[in-house]
């Protein structure tokens, strides 16, 4: 990189001007003063204006020798490892927010850190300063052993596994060695400072990777005190851009992305990741995750493994969902209540009763007779066997995530990092809130303390506003059925009057075309409700004042799940579990307050609903999702380019174009869990009902990858890197949902689809032995006297028929117990009762057993950390046993120095004597 003494002498000069660049700046609000002000040069006073003007030549680099992917200060020697920007103000508090700046850089430099200030008119828009910081190897080594990273001290004689079977067979889907694993595997250690001789150092510039360089200068920034206010010390670059005293804080991207970096910058990995990873094209390649790691960090690097983990297990799920639906559609014309429904001598003889009251006239069964045929496709003896092969499923992509994590931690030397996240991750917002201060029994060392008392209000504000919005959900979800019984007897009126006592079949019942509006509505109010939520949630969160960092992730999580939990599922679940439960029968018909008839289902079930609902919930959120995270950052970053080049002869440099790009933001990996999350639960919870569900959402994932990927790359700032060893809180929620989702599976089998009452009459009811279902549908379809309408609810008009049927177990009109429950529907519901309880216990027995034959912890891996542990013990200790051995050297050379000479002094008196 250049001779030390040249780089010594560069920076001593770098520094004594940047001292005179800070004290003229600041001695006035604008960097260029209209005011005179003189200098000592020469012993002649010296307009500021002029002594500007030459600082400036001084300070300004050869435009045309530098390039604009430059990612060094001026010198090209010294690397730019993070990048402050600020703007000038001119309003009242301006003064204040100079000051700030003032004391911070200065205490930035008492760190050790080196900065660099880029004037205003060097900049495109002419408005921007950017302050680039460099944390030299001092530094670096100081604050590497502060927080503990770990670093490669000999390379491991372990070889990498092989994890998949038959690998070779997935050749086109792996990635070149050098991508994938771009450095070989090393045992490490923490690095001490005291110890540098003990590390694999080639290369000083080099050896801390660009991820830790920028999380030590964050961890530097977040803890530097700009001055004290009410007197409390005020401290963290979080502070200021809250306060618009910096208008961004970012570590620069090494690259353009389109193409390789030329020397003397480094390895372009931006270029790397797009060409390797962020490309569509690349959709079935294996992600380089080593190389992941490396420039994001492990905490952007673990989300990207759970997500390919959970796209790779979904495969298997979406092959066994569409081969089960594959089974409906060819045996949909087979279905023997599709063919008695559609049968004019059968269905067509069946006169159904009103819909709903008034308006609504009696119909035919068989103008469902296309909507019975659908129902099959979802209702059919397969999603038995579905819901059970997905409660194994889920049971299994858990435990052999638990493997997968194991093996990274291992990977990533995030073994011991649990004590490592709860002595460095303090938020310094807690820090400076804090009045109170305790010993830590851990530690021993005094750290600031917050009482329940002064958070018990705040808990109390957020219980409550997240209770108010959940409870917001529900009123607008009732808003939605209130809707959907309002349209539904225009839509039965307006599609039965011409086609209710012909033979017509249709696709779009009224259950249908009111469950497709319905549900579209419901989306839009979801995305609606979640938007405002975000926003106060997240507000909440910061008011509670959490003490560490994951704190805060884990109080925010609970919030927004539960918020979306309640949002995207609700109405999932009430036409799973209470739409068509508690109609009533003719005559005595429930309605919701008073004045709208409670909904029923199609006569072929409500399971057709809940898969349009799910269908169209689901499908919309993954669209409108993939939508907002390509084309919102991508059409915002040009605007800014647009806006921001104003003088397109000036230099767009590194720090610049950066700059222009949209910010990932704290919470950026937060949503992309959440979303996750949020499919992780279409998928297993009403998986019954739409076993297409893991295939839509394995496509959305292929795509979701490369998406992610593609905005990380080319449309965001670089994001602080951050150290995770797990998913977090995401985890136990997992697991939460797959024990629920075997309960909601089973109840929707039993109690939405049509299965169990098909098994109870043709094991208990049939007369006929060759086609033991033959005769369903009448016996499912109970009798109702017309003559017993109120008149009130009655259709307008007479008709020939005396009577009409409904979808009931209960006794005809002629019998002692009219309108009564019958013995078939006690059977029926006795007979779902069973099943619930024999499915749960089969699912959750093979869940246990499946748990505790698989370790959480793979035997290589355990075998492995073993080896690293006994290797870095062993090495450490040849290195101490070393340096000891050298010390007792070197001291033995000096006491034999030291004796000669005193020998030699005893000598020379005598022969004075």
């Amino acid at each position: 990189m250049g001779d030390p003494n040249v780089l010594e002498m560069v920076q001593e000069e770098e520094r004594r001007i940047s001292r005179e660049v800070d004290y003229t700046f600041n001695t006035s609000e604008q960097s260029l003063s209209s005011r005179e002000t003189s200098f000592l040069i020469n012993e002649e006073p010296v307009p500021a204006k002029r002594y500007n003007l030459f600082l400036r030549r001084r300070l300004m680099f050869d435009k045309d020798k530098q390039s604009k992917d430059s990612i060094f200060f001026r010198d090209g020697i010294r690397q730019i490892d993070f990048v402050l920007s600020y703007v000038d103000d001119v309003r009242k508090d301006g003064e204040t927010k100079a000051e700030r700046r003032k004391e911070f850089e200065e205490n930035l430099r008492k760190t050790g850190l080196e900065l660099e200030i880029e004037d205003k008119m060097n900049s495109e828009d002419g408005r921007t300063y950017f302050v680039k910081i460099h944390a030299p190897w001092e530094v670096l080594v100081t604050y590497a052993e502060v927080l503990g990273i770990k670093m490669p001290i000999k390379e491991s004689d372990i070889p990498r596994p092989e994890t998949i079977p038959f690998s070779f067979l997935l050749g086109p889907l792996k990635l070149a060695r050098n991508v994938k694993h771009p450095h070989p595997e090393y045992f490490t250690a923490q690095f001490s400072r005291y110890r540098q001789e003990l590390f694999l150092i080639e290369d000083k510039s080099s050896f801390f990777p660009s991820s830790s360089r920028n999380r030590i200068v964050y961890y530097i920034l977040s803890r530097c005190p700009f001055g004290t206010e009410d007197g409390k010390k005020r401290f963290g670059i979080e502070r200021l851009l809250n306060s618009h005293t910096y208008s961004s804080a970012y570590p620069l991207h090494d690259g353009q992305y389109w193409k390789p970096s030329e020397p003397p910058n480094p390895v372009n990995e931006r270029y790397i990741l797009f060409k390797n990873w962020a490309r569509f094209s690349y959709f079935y390649k294996e992600q380089p995750l080593d190389l992941i790691r490396k420039y994001y960090g492990e905490k952007i690097g673990i989300y990207f493994v759970f997500l390919g983990f959970y796209t790779e297990m979904l495969f298997l799920a979406a092959v066994v969902g569409l081969t089960c639906f594959i089974y409906g559609l060819l045996s949909m014309h087979n279905s023997s209540s599709s063919i008695e429904i559609c049968d004019p001598n059968v269905g067509g003889q069946i006169i159904m009763c009103p819909l709903c009251d008034v308006v609504c006239d009696y119909w035919r069964l068989n103008s469902t007779c296309w909507a019975s045929k659908i129902s099959h496709l979802f209702d059919n003896e397969s999603t038995v066997f579905f819901a059970i092969f997905m409660g194994i499923w889920v049971t299994l992509f858990l435990e052999f995530w638990k493997q997968r994590q194991a093996r990274l931690e291992y990977e990533w030397d995030l073994v011991d990092f649990e004590e490592e996240q709860q002595q460095l991750q303090l938020r310094p917002e807690f820090e400076a809130m804090c009045k109170h201060r305790k010993m830590n029994p851990v530690t021993k060392e005094m750290e600031p303390y917050m009482p329940l008392c002064s958070r018990f209000p705040w808990y109390f504000v957020s219980g409550a506003t997240v209770t108010l919005w959940m409870t917001l959900v529900i009123a607008c979800m009732v808003a939605v059925i209130v809707y959907r019984l309002s349209v539904f007897a225009t839509f039965a009126s307006i599609m039965e009057s011409e086609a209710s006592l012909k033979p017509v079949k249709s696709v779009l019942t009224p259950q249908i075309t009111t469950a497709l509006t319905g549900s579209c509505l419901n989306f839009i109010v979801i995305l609606i409700l979640n938007f405002f939520y975000e926003k106060i949630s997240a507000w909440i969160t910061k008011m509670e004042i959490p003490r560490t960092h994951q704190e805060y992730e884990s109080s925010l999580t609970l919030k927004m799940f539960l918020f979306q939990f309640v949002n995207f599922y609700s109405s999932c679940f009430y036409v799973a579990f209470f739409k068509g439960k508690f109609v009533g029968y003719p005559g005595k018909y429930t309605y919701l307050f008073n004045v709208w008839r409670s909904e029923e289902c199609d006569p072929g079930g409500c399971l057709i609903e809940l898969t349009t609902q799910l269908t169209i919930i689901m499908t919309g959120k993954q669209i409108f999702g993939n939508i907002q995270e390509a084309v919102y950052p991508l059409a915002l970053n040009w605007w800014r380019r647009r806006k921001a080049r104003t003088n397109s002869e000036k230099l767009y440099s590194r720090w610049e174009q950066d700059h222009d790009l949209e910010t990932f933001g704290n919470l950026g990996l937060f949503y992309e869990y959440l979303e996750t999350v949020i499919q992780f639960g279409f998928v297993t919870l009403f998986v019954a009902s739409f076993p297409l569900a893991p295939l839509l959402a394995l496509l959305n994932n292929i795509l979701e990858i490369r998406v992610d990927a593609w905005k990380l790359t080319t449309q965001y700032r670089r994001p602080v890197a951050a150290k995770a060893h797990c998913i977090g809180v995401w985890q136990d929620i997992l697991y939460g949902m797959a024990v629920l989702s075997v309960a909601s599976n089973a109840f929707i089998v039993a109690f939405t689809s049509d299965i169990i009452p098909r098994l109870v009459y043709y094991y208990a009811y049939s007369v006929n032995a060759t086609e033991p279902l033959k005769g369903y549908v009448n016996n499912s379809l109970s009798t109702f006297l017309i003559a017993d309408l109120p008149n009130n609810t009655a259709p307008m008009g007479k008709r020939d028929w005396t009577t009409c049927r409904y979808k009931d177990y209960r006794y005809p009109p002629d019998h002692e117990l009219k309108y009564f429950h019958n013995m078939q529907f006690w059977h029926v519901l006795a007979a779902k009762m069973t099943f619930i309880i024999v499915i749960e216990h089969v699912v959750f027995l093979v869940k246990f057993l499946l748990a505790w034959m698989i370790p959480d912890v793979p035997k290589d891996v355990v075998e492995r950390i073993k080896r690293e542990k006994l290797m870095t013990v062993k090495i450490l200790h040849d290195f101490e046993l070393k340096k000891l051995k050298e010390d007792l050297r070197i001291g033995s050379t000096e006491f034999a120095k030291e004796f000669m000479i005193q020998e030699n002094k005893v000598q020379l008196a005598k022969s004075t004597i």
